[in-house]
């Protein structure tokens, strides 16, 4: 496997914790009127992705494979709850 192919395997893999880490970022103030502990949007992003990858990892880690559907139910668990807590007062 040359360096674009290990590229592109990564970034598929962490291609669901950015999607999903920058969607609640940035929808969570039309549902939550909150003042977010995080100061920008921009970091409440970065720490769902951060979150969500680490949870992917240790589904990948756990199970062997990727893709599975309880390391994705994982990966919205852990994110939500890190959105929660950056939105918390």
């Amino acid at each position: 496997m040359g360096p674009l192919d290990l590229l592109n395997h990564l970034l598929n893999f962490v291609a669901p914790a950015l999607a999903l880490g920058a969607a609640l970022a940035y929808l969570a103030p039309v549902f939550i009127s909150n003042k977010a502990v995080a100061r920008t949007r921009t970091a409440q992003a970065a720490i769902n992705v951060v979150v969500g990858a680490l949870a992917l990892l240790a589904g990948l880690v756990f199970f062997g494979r990727d893709g599975k559907m309880l390391s994705y139910a994982a990966l919205v668990l852990a994110t939500s709850s890190s959105q929660w807590w950056a939105m918390r007062r």
